[in-house]
């Protein structure tokens, strides 16, 4: 990015003899980098997607086990009233063997009847009963890495939520100048306003700014699985500075290249984990009608995202 940066300056100052090349490179790595921010914020909602229909699917499970409990228990009912109906039978025989062989050969066939029936219903029985192991099993195992899924997410919210508290404590100094610290949909946001960062038209950052950049970058050096996307953003108002600066795209994606330049100094973070983008006007959080809004709108937001190999690899495994 730092290469880039310097690449971009070079063709803005030399661009009465540089070709559009230059300038079509950045474009071009611009929607990269927007491409792989949306990318993150798709696998996201996939994986929260992933998770609701895993849950699904053990709630059906759990359905699918309590009816083979319920048939379970209505062949053991069967089960016991066949033996009961035996035992009485059995008894009836012993009596009628004194006084009748005709009644004791159709108690000889009801008899072989009943088994028969009782010998059916055990092996039915001992079915449902291995069915039944294995749909626990399966169901034991299934919630385990649900709850291991789940285990997972809360721990990565945990440690997005420590790093939040670890920056607004090492930004203390910089709060009511236009700094702010959220944790939303996983991620952490730190917007800091022009005003705190740069001079009107201007991407060198000052003295107070290049201090907080500086100490956010202390803690991300001590996170080193974080992402870490820098964008640049401007109000509505035309860029009417010098030549160097085609726009307000330009401008605030020299901004953002400027702050990873600032953290490329900190050699505990990866440059790998770093990416500058320039929003221009087109991402505003406050109305642009008023002074008040415009000042909000003209900003550089540092978005931290946590890895999120483990939990890719347990939703592989449900």
């Amino acid at each position: 990015m730092k290469k880039i940066s310097i690449l971009v300056l070079v063709t803005l100052i030399s661009a009465s003899c540089v070709s559009p090349k230059v300038y079509k490179d950045l474009e071009s790595k611009y929607a990269y980098l927007k491409k792989e921010n949306r990318k993150l914020s798709d696998e996201n909602e996939a994986l929260l997607n992933a998770k609701n229909k895993t849950q699904n699917e053990l709630d059906k499970l759990q359905n699918d086990y309590n009816e083979a409990v319920a048939n379970r228990d209505k062949y053991q009912a069967d089960y016991n009233a066949a033996k009961t109906n035996l035992a009485n039978l059995k008894a009836s025989y012993d009596a009628l063997e004194k006084n009748s062989s005709a009644s004791i050969a159709e108690n000889s066939r009801k008899n072989r009847e009943l088994l028969a029936q009782l010998e059916a219903k055990e092996q039915a029985l001992a079915a449902e009963n291995s069915r039944l192991e294995n749909l626990k099993k399966e169901l034991e195992e299934r919630s385990n890495r649900v709850a291991e899924l789940e285990h997972t997410i809360a721990a990565k919210d945990a440690a997005m939520t420590q790093l939040k508290n670890a920056i607004s404590k090492a930004l203390t100094d910089f709060e009511g100048k236009g700094l702010t610290v959220e944790q939303r949909d996983g991620k952490v946001y730190v917007s800091m306003e022009n005003k705190l960062l740069f001079e009107s038209g201007s991407w060198a950052v000052g003295t107070q700014g290049k201090k907080a950049v500086q100490q956010l970058g202390t803690v991300l050096g001590d996170n080193p699985e974080i992402a870490v996307l820098i964008e640049g953003h401007t109000d509505n108002v035309p860029y009417t500075g010098t030549s160097q600066i085609s726009g307000n795209w330009d401008l605030s994606t020299k901004r953002a290249t400027a702050i990873v330049n600032i953290l490329q100094e900190n050699q505990a973070i990866n440059p790998e984990n770093l990416t500058a983008a320039g929003r221009g006007e087109f991402s505003p959080i406050a109305s642009n009608e008023t002074t008040e809004g415009k000042a909000k709108n003209r900003r550089i937001e540092v978005i931290l995202t946590p890895k999120l190999d483990e939990v890719t690899k347990l939703l592989n495994e449900i």
